[in-house]
Formats: C-alpha cells, sequence, structure tokens
C-alpha cells in the first residue's frame, strides 16, 4: 500500500540523489588516473574479468596479478576493445 507521504518522499529523493540528475556530471565516469583508490590493488572481479578478456583475447601478457585498481581498468577496457565487447 503505497501512501502520499511515501510517494513524496520517494519523488523528493529522486530529484535530490545527484546520481539521478542528468544535468550533474560531478559523479561521472572518471579517468582512472583520477581515483583516489586508484592504486589500491585491483578488486577480485576485476582480477577475474580480467584474466577472461585476457585469454579470450589469447594475450597471456594481458593478465598481471600485481596491477593496481586503475591500470587493472584500463587494461580492462584495452581488451573489451581488442575483443569486441566494448
Amino acid at each position: 500500500m503505497t501512501t502520499k507521504a511515501t510517494t513524496t518522499k520517494a519523488k523528493t529523493a529522486e530529484t535530490e540523489n545527484p546520481k539521478q540528475d542528468p544535468k550533474d556530471t560531478s559523479n561521472r565516469i572518471k579517468d582512472p588516473k583520477d581515483w583516489t583508490t586508484g592504486s589500491e590493488p585491483m578488486t577480485g572481479a576485476q582480477a577475474s574479468y580480467l584474466k577472461t578478456l585476457a585469454e579470450q583475447a589469447k594475450d597471456d601478457e594481458a593478465f598481471d596479478p600485481d596491477l593496481d585498481k586503475a591500470e587493472a581498468s584500463q587494461r580492462i577496457d584495452a581488451l573489451r576493445k581488442e575483443t569486441g565487447k566494448a
């Protein structure tokens, strides 16, 4: 059951959420070199996806377990283009 107060609150939350505002570009995709956590080790998800893409691209040297988050992201982007997944 939806009440008028619940509906009003939901609409207010939507308009206040910067991720919902198409005019707000402050939360858009940033260059990995500008990430505050970019120098941290890559995540497990990044490692898994990078390894899969490297295998699909038949590029044994594309996967490096010592990459940081930013480097992994850039390599993933490059391999996605190379494999036609971009």
